[in-house]
């Protein structure tokens, strides 16, 4: 775990809920649990802020104030995006999909920075500037208009296979197996360290956490009846709620107990 995911994790799974600020020093303590050096996590700050995901600003303490960092705008968004399909707290799927023909992007760097983008909203490429999704994403505008891309959008309905243009859409096997190895990992994680302190708890949690967020890239929240029978991903997000469950009090905690200083 790096320091910059770390710190998206940080303010997804604990600070946006508690202002979406925190100062310096907690950052530092907090990280320090996750093994990462404060050098590292002041190199991490410095680098949000430039990419318009962290403000500087001066919190309360005591008498006076100390420094702090708190989520713009856009992280808000986009945390509260990602929370929302973490927790699969979706709308229902009325069986229409989110159709992009995307104009032509000649610049490699663009083009790519452009599929990673898409993908990470939920969008599967159909062909070359085709993309398809289960629903709309609140971030598709930010994402174009940072790329100055020009997209056609559809709200259509598929007449044919349903179950195939998914299968070929997305890769549902390499998927099917990274939930399982998630099962297998997390269930290790959770038996090989006791959490015995607020702080395991938190950096149990907080690793978690951290591996689950990576299923964002890869899976759009398809709606189940478009999954195969006994899909993993449905098992895997029932072990991880409860183990995340379990572990949030004591982690809330310890996050609480840095923030007070």
């Amino acid at each position: 775990m790096n320091a910059r995911s770390a710190l998206f994790d940080l303010y997804g799974d604990h600070l946006r809920q508690r202002g979406g600020r925190a100062p310096v020093a907690a950052l530092v303590r907090l990280l320090a649990a996750l093994g990462i050096a404060a050098p590292a996590v002041r190199t991490a700050v410095s680098r949000m802020v430039r990419q318009d995901w962290l403000e500087p600003v001066r919190l309360p303490r005591g008498a006076g104030t100390v420094p702090g960092y708190a989520l713009t705008p856009r992280a808000v968004r986009r945390l509260d995006e990602a929370a929302h399909r973490i927790y699969r707290d979706l709308e229902p799927w009325d069986g229409h999909w989110h159709l992009l023909v995307v104009e032509r992007v000649r610049e490699r760097s663009r083009r790519e920075r452009l599929a990673t983008g898409l993908a990470y909203l939920g969008y599967a490429r159909l062909d070359e500037t085709t993309w398809i999704g289960p629903r709309a994403n609140p971030e598709l505008d930010p994402l174009l208009t940072a790329e100055s891309v020009r997209v056609e959008r559809f709200r259509s309905r598929h007449e044919g296979d349903a179950h195939g243009l998914v299968a070929r859409a997305w890769d549902l096997e390499g998927l099917a197996r990274a939930y399982e190895r998630w099962v297998a990992d997390a269930k290790e994680l959770l038996e090989g360290h006791p959490v015995d302190t607020d702080e395991r708890a938190f950096a149990v949690r907080s690793r978690l956490v951290h591996e689950w967020r990576k299923f964002l890239f890869h899976d759009p929240g398809l709606p189940q009846e478009l999954l195969p029978q006994g899909w993993p991903g449905a098992l895997a997000a029932r072990y991880f709620d409860d183990a995340s469950a379990r572990l949030l009090p004591a982690a809330g905690r310890f996050v609480e107990g840095c923030l007070d200083g």
